[in-house]
């Protein structure tokens, strides 16, 4: 009984040994991943993704490294040259290059923290040259500084710079209610320049109608004193048929008056109309057709300026 029970201890120690020997011996490395071997203390090599082994308690695995594209976020504040505090946020994009795993690993212990140091000093050396307006036309100059020198620096520990950003540019927030209002500004003043060229081209083309209609207007009222003579001409002929021996002044005279007491009449048809203006004869010589014709020139006129 002692026996068989010594002999399951024996087996049971021998598969702890073995289950220990073979979880020192191999290892896996996940994909995107590298995985970094020494050997009592010394760099062996570099494993790759899958199934590795290793030799116990001689080598181990120091270390693992990502081969993915990492990024790095890094608010900047700084001043500006016509001296605007602002805060420049920039975002590295890095990764490791394959060929330089051992440069990676051994020569930088935080490569986040130096690249971070990098991009405030590149940022720090680029923003203070610029006006504020500059920094927000030019910040793809400042990333492509940023990359320029990172990519250069980082290269010798084994990084390669994928991509700098400038994503944002916060300046004071006085200095950005200040900005708003001088953009508020200028749109007003924009606004009041085309209001008034609006104006202007209003009254330009209102007197442009007021010349029209007044050019029309005497056009009319030629063709109404042409019509008027024609119609007199047409009378006198015809009264000297129907009457013979009478001249054509006593025609004219007989339309006149009639054309006189016709005006008038419209005159007291108008509601508009309160005073009527008769001319004079302060000389005494004027005939009275004379006066008629006067007389009938000024109600016509009347009349018109009543009509209006």
């Amino acid at each position: 009984m002692q026996n068989h029970l010594s002999d399951i201890i024996t087996v049971a120690v021998i598969i702890i040994i073995i289950g220990f020997l073979l979880y020192n011996t191999f290892f896996t490395v996940s994909q995107q991943t590298v995985s970094v071997v020494e050997r009592l203390g010394k760099f062996v090599r570099i494993a790759g993704a899958g199934l590795n082994f290793k030799i116990p308690f001689i080598e181990t695995v120091s270390g693992r490294m990502s081969l993915r594209v990492l990024q790095l976020d890094m608010p900047v504040e700084t001043k500006t040259k016509d001296n605007v505090f602002v805060k420049v946020a920039v975002s590295v994009q890095y990764h490791v290059k394959i060929d330089k795993i051992y440069d990676a690993f051994y020569k930088l212990t935080n490569p986040s923290a130096q690249i971070t140091s990098f991009i405030f000093d590149v940022v720090r050396a680029q923003v203070p040259k610029m006006d504020l307006d500059d920094v927000f036309e030019k910040k793809d100059t400042i990333a492509l500084a940023v990359k320029e020198e990172l990519s250069e620096l980082m290269s010798d520990f084994g990084y390669d710079i994928v991509k700098a950003l400038v994503t944002d540019i916060d300046p004071d927030a006085k200095v950005k209610t200040a900005m708003n209002e001088i953009n508020e500004q200028q749109r007003l003043r924009v606004a009041a320049e085309q209001k008034g060229e609006a104006e202007k081209i209003l009254v330009v083309k209102r007197a442009e109608a007021e010349a029209q209609s007044m050019r029309l207007q005497g056009q009319g009222i030629a063709d109404q004193r042409k019509a008027i003579v024609e119609g007199l001409k047409e009378s006198i002929n015809e009264f000297q048929e129907t009457v013979p021996g009478t001249s054509s002044l006593d025609v004219m005279n007989l339309v006149l008056v009639t054309q006189y007491y016709d005006t008038l009449k419209e005159i007291g048809a108008n509601n508009k109309s309160s005073t009527l203006l008769l001319p004079s004869i302060p000389d005494g010589n004027n005939t009275f057709a004379n006066t008629l014709r006067e007389s009938v020139i000024t109600g016509q006129l009347a009349a018109e300026n009543a009509k209006n």
